[in-house]
């Protein structure tokens, strides 16, 4: 447990309080957002009671510049209207002065609960990285794959490469479109451009793979951007820098189309 308050009278009244709590460590206090994150880097608290005025730019900027992993933030001050800007930051919880006993424990039996589902989500996320790569090394021995099993609920689906329109990044993921659907895949865009190198992926802008036999139709759209006409329906735009590149896998010759 960490404790960030820029006035030593609410700290010490903090102290206090936690020591009312079973099971709860101070391993250390802080003033300001400098120290705060000099604090959090060397002590590593999995909870902070952090005040949201404090000098340096204030908690929000603090939680912030916070690496990851971060701890739980339980902000504590005086004043309520921050209060949906604290969630929005992802705060465990929100609680004003002057603190109740009461108040407070609830707090922390919140941001344990977050910290035990963090690290569940944590040992999910390290074994299903593990899957992919004993699975992507098994692709590789055994050649070109011919499906993406994707996560799907609580289950795996297997997604068959020739039902695959396109594939956009989606954040730290990438969504497959395929049937007339879409998946998100925990995956990035690179990573499916090598897996489906085989079966003749386009890369037509940063952010989006078509794969060609998908491909039915060229046209262009407003300002003169070229675009993909797709045998699902979908329309996509080619980036700048990738037009060249699309025209030669496609064999394009002669001059572009006319617009519509």
């Amino acid at each position: 447990m960490l404790i960030v308050d820029d006035e030593p009278i609410a700290r010490r009244r903090l102290q206090r309080l936690l020591r009312r709590i079973e099971g709860v460590t101070v391993l250390g206090e802080a003033g300001d957002v400098a120290e705060a994150l000099a604090a959090v880097q060397q002590l590593a608290p999995e909870v902070v009671l952090m005040d949201i005025q404090i000098p340096g730019g204030g908690g929000f900027a603090a939680l912030e510049r916070m690496a990851p992993p971060r701890p739980a933030v339980i902000f504590v001050t005086a004043h309520d209207r921050y209060a949906l800007r604290a969630f929005d930051v992802e705060a465990v919880d929100y609680v004003t002065k002057p603190v109740e006993l009461s108040r407070l424990a609830l707090a922390l039996a919140r941001a344990r609960s977050a910290s035990a589902a963090q690290e569940h989500r944590e040992r999910i996320d390290e074994l299903q990285s593990t899957v992919q790569s004993l699975r992507g090394a098994l692709a590789r021995a055994a050649g070109p794959v011919h499906a993406i099993w994707i996560r799907s609920g609580a289950e795996m689906r297997s997604i068959d490469i020739d039902t695959i329109s396109h594939i956009r990044a989606e954040r730290d993921y990438v969504r497959i479109h395929a049937g007339g659907r879409s998946w998100l895949h925990g995956d990035t865009l690179s990573g499916m451009e090598e897996k489906l190198a085989p079966h003749g992926v386009l890369r037509v802008h940063r952010s989006v793979l078509v794969l060609r036999r998908a491909v039915v139709g060229i046209g262009r759209r407003g300002r003169g951007r070229l675009e993909l006409r797709l045998a699902d329906g979908s329309a996509v735009p080619v980036g700048r820098s990738h037009v060249a590149a699309v025209g030669a896998a496609l064999g394009l010759q002669g001059p572009a189309p006319p617009a519509d």
